[in-house]
């Protein structure tokens, strides 16, 4: 046996390597590098062609883009944009908007198009996201001064076509439908059309692609994967542009302020499951937009499976939904559909009416029925009514005055926030961070809505990153320059609205609405009276008129004290040898103002009026 001490490890064993297959080894090395950092001369060529590309391509600075906002910043409605690189300029949109409480007897609100026809000669197009008023409804309107090509996809050009008819423009409009995924050259720029979901059928976004940059344009939209008609959004081709490169992205801010995402059409289509089984022995009447399609073909769907008819009622309505038969976006059954003036032909609980008015309009036909102001229909107990539709900001407290007065006659009500009879057309944030992070623009400016909208989505640009140098929040007039290397805002251009008032186009500025305001606030005073044209005596009267002021009947001492004052006004004049028919009415106005105000607190408007003899 071994010790310890004496006990010594084996030495392992060396792989010697044969000597020839060393020096080969060694001799081939500074070959294989030599190889791996020697090229050929052609394959030296090339590669010094592509780093001189690359500087060229980084030396050379791209043009700039510019976007004019005519409207659909800080108000609902009237979107209307146009974007200019080089010598051409596109608009996108060209909608209007319905009037504000305040102006009083006005119809449309529609774009100043003045900047617009100072540059007809450089646009080359006008391209719409789709069909909805507040997009189109200005189009006409914009025909009648420039006559420029128009291109949308083919629900959208189909209602445009309607309007052009009642305006009488319809065989000098150059209409041009392009189809979701198709691609338009409009002098430097080329427009892409990229399908979203929205509450209408046939809405897309646009990418811009101009040699300053791709501009993506959302439109209005919202990402739904079970959506009542047609395809989900295309998130791919939005993705895939990030991937590209994206200059700017402008994006619909309408929902900027609730949180999650939007609710899908399908649940709409459970809810009124839910409701024609409750209303199986009520005649059922449901008031949406005129142009929410998908929305009229999923109640038609119901009443085809509860055997029910269906009625139309509404101008807009029925045109619309003309026009989706038409071409197809709209499925109605054979025996169906029944005419108005029929409905009291079948009993109350076979009978659907898809109606106007959810949004209180006071002429529709929702509004007339409540106040037994419709011709062809009366409600009462046994109606059972659905508002599937939810208030436009400002129209929350017209809206529930319908709703009083359809429960006064015995109505059943259902509205937005009692069921799931809604859901928006609108992308909610999570949606819209979605958007923002798939198209990773470098820009980003949000549009469509008012300003607590934009600020709304202008901090999820923040949230997810974006400086505030590299987000814009606009107004209506800005002008925008968009570079690849910044982005600045320029002076402004003329924008604004024009009124529309009948007829009239444009009449209607601020001092008719300051008077109309003033009458319907304070009534009127007509004073009239004659006077001798040889010596300035008076004649006759003065006489003293009110409407709107006091009832004259009963204020006979203030009205025979407001001619006493007249007569004491010109008969000063006189005196004063004062004939000057603007400075006789001037004192006439301001003497009697000081004495009703004393007396009554209130301003009425004075209108005098002096005739000679």
């Amino acid at each position: 046996m071994q010790s310890a001490q004496s006990a010594q490890p084996a030495k392992p064993r060396r792989r010697r390597q044969p000597q020839k297959q060393a020096q080969q080894s060694q001799s081939k090395a500074p070959q294989v590098l030599a190889q791996l950092t020697k090229q050929k001369p052609d394959q030296q060529k090339k590669t010094g062609q592509r780093q001189q590309s690359k500087r060229g391509r980084q030396g050379q600075k791209k043009p700039s883009i510019k976007a004019y906002f005519l409207g659909g910043l800080n108000e609902i409605g009237k979107n209307f944009t146009l974007f200019e690189c080089g010598d051409d300029m596109i608009i996108v949109d060209c909608g209007m908007a319905f009037p504000d409480g305040d102006m009083l007897g006005v119809d449309l609100v529609l774009p100043d198009f003045t900047f617009v026809e100072r540059n007809t000669d450089k646009i080359r197009g006008i391209v719409l996201t789709h069909g909805h008023e507040d997009h189109i409804g200005a189009i006409p309107y914009l025909l009648k001064k420039v006559n420029l090509p128009v291109y949308g996809t083919p629900l959208t050009l189909g209602l445009v076509e309607g309007k052009l008819k009642e305006h009488g423009l319809s065989n000098k409009a150059k209409l041009n439908v392009v189809h979701p995924g198709g691609q338009i050259k409009l002098g430097c720029m080329t427009v892409e059309f990229i399908h979203v979901n929205h509450s209408i059928p046939d809405a897309v976004a646009l990418a811009i692609h101009s040699p300053a940059g791709t501009i993506v344009h959302t439109g209005d939209f919202k990402i739904d994967c079970t959506p009542a008609q047609g395809a989900m959004i295309d998130l791919g081709r939005f993705a895939q542009l990030g991937q590209e490169g994206v200059l700017a992205l402008f994006a619909d801010s309408t929902n900027a302020e609730r949180p999650g995402y939007t609710m899908t059409e399908s649940k709409v289509n459970d809810s009124f499951e839910r409701l024609f089984k409750q209303a199986e022995n009520s005649r059922i009447i449901i008031a949406t937009f005129a142009s929410n399609i998908s929305r009229v073909q999923q109640i038609i769907n119901c009443a085809v499976k509860y055997g029910r008819k269906v009625a139309l009622s509404g101008r807009s309505m029925l045109n619309v939904m003309g026009i989706g038969v038409e071409m197809g976006y709209l499925e109605v059954p054979d025996g169906v559909l029944i005419d108005l003036d029929l409905i009291n032909r079948y009993p109350k609980e076979k009978v659907v009416l898809v109606t106007t008015g959810s949004q209180g309009e006071p002429m529709s036909a929702l509004t007339r029925m409540a106040f037994a102001d419709h011709r062809k229909v009366e409600v009462g107990p046994g109606d059972f009514i659905i508002i599937s539709a939810r208030p436009i900001p400002g129209n929350e407290k017209t809206v529930g005055t319908v709703i009083d007065e359809l429960m006064k006659r015995g109505c059943q009500v259902v509205y937005e926030s009692m069921y799931e009879v809604h859901v928006s057309g609108h992308a909610c944030q999570e949606e819209l961070k979605l958007m923002q992070g798939i198209t990773k623009p470098k820009y980003f400016i949000p549009v469509h809505g008012e300003q607590k909208h934009l600020r709304k989505h202008a901090g999820l640009a923040y949230a997810m990153g974006k400086s505030a140098a590299d987000v814009f929040i606009g107004d209506i007039g800005d002008v925008l320059e968009l570079n690849q290397d910044y982005m600045k805002k320029l002076a402004s251009v003329p924008a604004g609205r024009i009124l529309v008032d009948g007829l009239g186009v444009g009449d209607v500025g601020s001092i008719v609405l300051r008077d109309r305001k003033h009458l319907a606030e304070d009534g009127l005073i007509v004073v009239v009276c004659t006077i001798s044209q040889g010596d300035g005596h008076i004649v006759s009267g003065p006489d003293v008129v009110s409407r709107g002021f006091v009832y004259v009947r009963e204020s006979e001492p203030l009205i025979d004290e407001a001619k006493v004052l007249v007569n004491s006004v010109l008969e000063n004049c006189l005196e004063n040898n004062i004939h000057d028919w603007g400075t006789l009415k001037t004192k006439v106005k301001d003497e009697l103002s000081r004495m009703l105000y004393d007396r009554t607190k209130r301003s009425p408007m004075i209108l005098p009026i002096i005739m000679e003899v």
